[in-house]
């Protein structure tokens, strides 16, 4: 009698779960991924198609073209509301998947801090719906401020907000000055959106906290030049869908406001009744299994390795789903090892406009046009597929060259 093959769940399509998957092609297992996307997205591109530089279509894949010439493997696309581990079962919309090894990389989405009601005047970037209504949402202000009859009613549309001084907010804040100041400069002639005003809001005392004091203030300068307002320890007490207040009581009043200032996990912690941190990530070991159930592993942002920080970005994420993937192989040919989980920091990337960037790897250092580069030439080799990689490395030449954009559109589904 044949020995049954191990079976694996994998929750979540994203850069962990998607490199588990991979990892295990060759394994003599039964995988299901489940997500409750089709389509695998680029999240750090996301900002460029909420300003229109590229098409969703240009940063996300199906999920099972992605995988399907992996025969051990098929792709539920189903939402995942429980998990019974006792049984060893995962409900996912009408599906009830047994596992012997199950494998969460659900993600994250936006925190707001206990005001989940801000969610709908100021929209996070984490999907492509998203990416969708910021971009909806930025564009409609020039086209409402261009028929806007009072003068107060236009300085409000052309109020463009950013929560948020990490990496998204930055990018963001930079990308929207370039369209208002360059893109958009001669397609109106009620309104100059040179006039527009960006402003970056930062709790903390600088913008990129995750880099160097050095290269945090030439990213602040370099945005400041380009026309972004950067306030730092100022905080965000009340947002509503015309505007923030501040700390200390000052009101700007908007018509866009986007949130880059936080994340919180997926339910997963709740899912398997675990310990976890307070943004919800689930406290694992150094194997990244989970305490008490060693046949459920944790990676990605959904992970919180004990004793180590692990920042929240792709090539952690990859890094992880690697390892497990890995790990399970072993343990599915009647191998196990035991080395732990080591994850290897490439560095830091953050872009701030078309010709400014910032990278630090290790002791190396770089910022400007060359930056820039850097910068361009990782995120086209990171993105799935060589038509993605052909098509936006044409897009950003070409925008390059032209200051153009030609993902400017307002469809009915964005309204």
């Amino acid at each position: 009698m044949e020995n049954k093959r191990p079976s694996i769940v994998i929750v979540g399509g994203g850069f962990a779960g998607l490199e588990c998957a991979r990892a295990l092609e060759r394994a003599p297992v039964d995988i299901v991924l489940v997500d409750r996307q089709n389509h695998h997205c680029f999240q750090p591109l996301l900002y460029q198609v909420a300003t229109a530089a590229l098409s969703p279509a240009d940063i996300a894949w199906p999920i099972r073209a992605i995988l399907s010439r992996q025969d051990n493997l098929r792709v539920a696309m189903a939402k995942v509301t429980a998990v019974d581990t006792e049984c060893q079962c995962v409900q996912a919309g009408p599906l009830s998947l047994p596992y012997d090894y199950l494998v969460l990389a659900s993600g994250v989405t936006h925190a707001y801090f206990g005001h989940d009601e801000w969610s709908a005047a100021a929209p996070g970037l984490k999907t492509i719906e998203d990416a969708r209504e910021i971009r909806a949402r930025f564009l409609l202000a020039f086209e409402e401020a261009e028929i806007a009859a009072d003068a107060d009613a236009r300085r409000k549309l052309l109020t463009f907000i950013v929560v948020g001084g990490g990496p998204t907010g930055v990018e963001m804040a930079g990308a929207m000055a370039e369209v208002a100041h360059e893109t958009l400069r001669a397609d109106f002639r009620r309104i100059d959106p040179r006039a527009s005003r960006i402003v970056l809001i930062e709790a903390g005392p600088r913008i990129l906290p995750a880099l160097p004091e050095n290269l945090s203030r030439y990213a602040r300068t370099t945005l400041e030049t380009m026309g972004v307002e950067v306030k730092v320890d100022t905080r965000v007490t009340d947002c509503t869908r015309d505007g923030v207040t501040l700390g200390d009581g000052t009101r700007i009043d908007a018509s866009t406001i986007v949130w880059a200032a936080g994340v919180v996990a997926s339910p997963g912690a709740q899912w398997i009744d675990a310990e976890h941190d307070r943004a919800g990530r689930i406290v694992v070991n150094a194997d990244l299994s989970v305490p008490k159930l060693p046949n459920v592993f944790v990676a990605g942002d959904l992970a919180s390795v004990s004793g180590e920080h692990i920042p929240g970005i792709a090539p952690a994420a990859k890094q992880m789903g690697r390892y497990i993937g890995r790990q399970l192989a072993e343990r599915a040919q009647g191998r196990e090892t035991k080395a732990p989980f080591q994850y290897r920091h490439a560095g830091d990337l953050a872009t701030i406009g078309r010709r400014a960037a910032v990278v630090k790897m290790g002791r190396f250092e770089l910022t400007g046009f060359l930056a820039w580069v850097f910068w361009g030439v990782a995120h086209v080799y990171f993105l799935i597929g060589l038509r993605n990689r052909f098509v936006v490395a044409v897009t950003w030449l070409w925008s390059w060259l032209t200051f153009r954009r030609g993902a400017r559109l307002i469809s009915a589904a964005e309204e």
